[in-house]
This record gives C-alpha cells, sequence and structure tokens, in this order.
C-alpha cells in the first residue's frame, strides 16, 4: 500500500516548476529560507513530514495547494488520505503468509515506481545540462561581442589620437610656416637696404669734390629694420587646446565603450520570450512562432486603460538575472516590462518599486503625463532590452543600438514572479500598427 509520504511526494510532482517555487515559498515562515531553497520535492516531503508528522503534513499542503490554485491536486490528496486511513481502520487483516502472486505484485510495483523516480531525476539532469549548455553559449557570444566591441572601440581611439596628433601637426607647422615667411621678409628688406647703403658709400668719394652734401644726406633713406625682431610663435598653447579637446573626446569615446559593455554584460542573461495567447487581448494577434505581435484593425478602438491591449510572455522570471529583447520600430505607443500575472485585466495599481508593474513607454512619441506613465522625453529608439534582476529589485531599459540605460527601477521588492509584458499603449489618432517583434541579442 502506497504511504501517505508517497502520495503527498506524487502530488508535488504535478507541480509545474513555477508551482512548486510558489508551494516552498508559503513554507517559508515555518522552515529556514537556506533548507527550503535547495530542496527539491523529495526533500520538501521529507521536511513537512519531519516537522508536522504524516497526517498534519498532509493537511498542510492541502492548505498550500489550494493557495496557489491547485484545488484539484487539495482534493486529490485529500481523498487519498481518507481512502487509506478508511483502509487501515476496515480492511481485513493480513498476516504473516502472503502468497507469492501478492509479493511479486508489490516488488512490481515498487519496482515501477523506482524507474519513474530514476526517470524524472534523468529529466531533471538532462535538463540542467540543456540550461548550463545554453548559459556557457550566451557566455561565448557575450565575449566575443565584448572582444568586436572593444576592438572597434580601440581602433576608434586609437583614429583619434592620430587625428589630434595631425591637427596639432598641421598647426605648429602652419605656425612655423608663418614665422619664417616673416622673418625672410624682414632679411629681404635688410638686404635691399645694405645694397643701398653700399651704394651711397660708392658716392661719397664724388661727394668730396662737391659742396651738396646736405642734398647726400637727404636722399639716403633708410628704415628702422635693425629694431624689428620676429615674434616667436608659442606652441604651447596649440599643444594645450589640442590636448583638452583631445580628452573631452576619448571621455565621451570612453562613456560609449562602457554602455556597450554594461549591455553586453546583461545580453549573457538573455532568456526565451514566447508570447503567451491565452493571455492576448482579444484584439491582438500571435505570430506562430510567438514572437510577433500586433493588432487585428490599422487603428483599432483603444480603451482608456491603454495596459488592456496587452499579452504576456508564456514563462515566468523568478530567480537570478533575465534579459529579453523587443523591436519596437516606429510605433507611435508601446509599453515594455514586466508585471504580476495575479493582476490580471483589472489593471495594475501602480509603477515602480513598490508596485505590481514595472515598465516604460512611448506616448505618440513624445510622451503623456498620465499617473503612473513613465515618459519618454530622449530620442526615439528601434529595439529595447529589458534586464531584471529579481534578487536585487532591478528593473533595467535600455536603448540597444547606443546602449543607453533609459529607464530603471531598483529596491523593488518582488513578491510574485513576474511575467514579460507587452501593450500596444493606444494610438489617440495616430497610425501604430506596427508590431513588436522579440529578437535574439
Amino acid at each position: 500500500m502506497t504511504s501517505s509520504k508517497e502520495h503527498l511526494w506524487k502530488t508535488l510532482e504535478d507541480l509545474t516548476s513555477d508551482q512548486f517555487k510558489q508551494f516552498k515559498w508559503l513554507l517559508k515562515e515555518d522552515f529556514p529560507a537556506s533548507r527550503l531553497e535547495k530542496a527539491d520535492r523529495q526533500d520538501t516531503v521529507d521536511l513537512l513530514v519531519q516537522k508536522y508528522g504524516c497526517e498534519e503534513a498532509l493537511r498542510t499542503s492541502t492548505l498550500v495547494l489550494g493557495k496557489i490554485y491547485r484545488n484539484d491536486l487539495a482534493q486529490q490528496l485529500l481523498k487519498t488520505n481518507l481512502k487509506q486511513t478508511d483502509k487501515l481502520e476496515n480492511g481485513p487483516r493480513i498476516g504473516n503468509g502472503v502468497g507469492s502472486n501478492g509479493e511479486s505484485a508489490k516488488q512490481k510495483a515498487r519496482l515501477d515506481e523506482m524507474r519513474t523516480e530514476i526517470s524524472q531525476k534523468i529529466k531533471e539532469r538532462e535538463e540542467k545540462i540543456c540550461e548550463i549548455q545554453r548559459s556557457a553559449e550566451l557566455s561565448r557570444k557575450s565575449a566575443e561581442r565584448q572582444t568586436e566591441e572593444s576592438v572597434l572601440a580601440f581602433a576608434g581611439l586609437v583614429q583619434l589620437v592620430e587625428k589630434s596628433l595631425s591637427h596639432l601637426t598641421e598647426v605648429i607647422e602652419y605656425e612655423q610656416k608663418a614665422t619664417q615667411k616673416q622673418a625672410e621678409e624682414i632679411i629681404k628688406d635688410l638686404q635691399q637696404e645694405i645694397s643701398e647703403l653700399s651704394r651711397k658709400e660708392a658716392e661719397l668719394e664724388h661727394l668730396l669734390l662737391t659742396e651738396d652734401d646736405e642734398k647726400f644726406l637727404q636722399d639716403v633713406k633708410t628704415s628702422n629694420l635693425t629694431k624689428i625682431s620676429i615674434t616667436k610663435p608659442s606652441y604651447s598653447e596649440s599643444v594645450k587646446t589640442s590636448v583638452d579637446k583631445l580628452k573631452e573626446a576619448l571621455s565621451e569615446e570612453m562613456k560609449k565603450f562602457y554602455k556597450k559593455a554594461k549591455l553586453i554584460w546583461m545580453q549573457q542573461f538573455a532568456v526565451e520570450v514566447t508570447l503567451d495567447p491565452l493571455t492576448a487581448h482579444p484584439q491582438l494577434v500571435i505570430s506562430q512562432d510567438g514572437k510577433q505581435v500586433h493588432c487585428r484593425a490599422t487603428q483599432p478602438n483603444f480603451p482608456d486603460r491603454p495596459e488592456d491591449i496587452s499579452v504576456l510572455g508564456k514563462d515566468s522570471l523568478s530567480s537570478g538575472s533575465s534579459y529579453f529583447e523587443v523591436e519596437v520600430g516606429q510605433k507611435s505607443s508601446w509599453d515594455l516590462g514586466v508585471i504580476y500575472r495575479s493582476i490580471g485585466r483589472q489593471g495594475p495599481t501602480a509603477t515602480g518599486p513598490g508596485a505590481d508593474l514595472w515598465k516604460f513607454s512611448l506616448r505618440d512619441g513624445d510622451g503623456d503625463n498620465a499617473a503612473g506613465v513613465d515618459l519618454f522625453q530622449k530620442a526615439p529608439v528601434n529595439k529595447v532590452g529589458v534586464y531584471v534582476n529579481y534578487e536585487k529589485g532591478l528593473v533595467l531599459f535600455c536603448d540597444v543600438d547606443s546602449g543607453e540605460m533609459i529607464r530603471g527601477f531598483s529596491k523593488c521588492s518582488f513578491k510574485e514572479s513576474l511575467y514579460p509584458f507587452f501593450s500596444f499603449g493606444g494610438n489617440n489618432g495616430h497610425p501604430n500598427s506596427d508590431p513588436l517583434v522579440i529578437s535574439s541579442p
């Protein structure tokens, strides 16, 4: 006969990964978080039975299953437990002699259970291998992108330095040529005066024979060139100006490099996001591969609350770091972010650190001052990256093309699993039919 522990274990096996995480989360007040965090389904059963005993463990599990909306499993566990209790109390007593057929059947059942358990463990490990391989592949691609960006960035810096040096050399050469030309002109004038004075000197002998010495001296005209000096150019000012401009340009280039490096680091946490048709508004159409969404009409009649025209991703973001990218193209209005699935169509109560929706919005190209909308006041973007760190309570939005961080929420206190959120954001008379497209980094 299957024991209560086995019934409980089989019930937990029917939970999805997200539901099992929620199940353990609801037990955190009674167990150390460190033990629950690494506990698999069998470990969780052992913890419950050790603390409460079989009967109380079943009762507690039934209550928790109801809280995570698995009333079907709660009822099944309750009925199975009642049947087992009834058999123990009213069933026939079996002595020590058991037929070989009975023993064989029990042994076969036990072997089947062990085979199922082993198959499950193999499946879990195969899934873990796929997860590790995907992580390693993302890390490799991240390293390649970072290397390419670094080579381009440093080549650009070298080019910038060479251009600045070339410009400085041209300035120094220009100033030197100007000084040289000034010197040559002065020397030419002085040589002309020397020639004139030499000619007059030769005429002195003739002057001695005449009395017109006063007129002779008046004819000797000279300039004051002997007191002229060449102004030496100050290259230090040109060098200082050039170096200051170079520092400023290098600083801007390094800022761009750091932004791209941070983006590449976030991209290594990329997760596979597909749209969930079950959460889509009736006016939205999901592509067959679950990567695109658009409206059925070119200019649909949107309700007052833009968040209604939305769809969620299938898989939750409930631990560690996650990242995904969305092409928004030329759309005039949209919302992107993460949200609690539990809020449903009643709409979020607020956005921000203590809310249930964390989003970034564009409204008709130039923003909207409505409450809860994060204004988009920079140049339009073509592709938006969304980064989430669940434990740190961090949500960041960035322009994938430039690496610019365009919006962020920090110190958020997440109470549930998060789901990618996509909304068309209304149209208000502006064309907004282009699709939202989930893309790979």
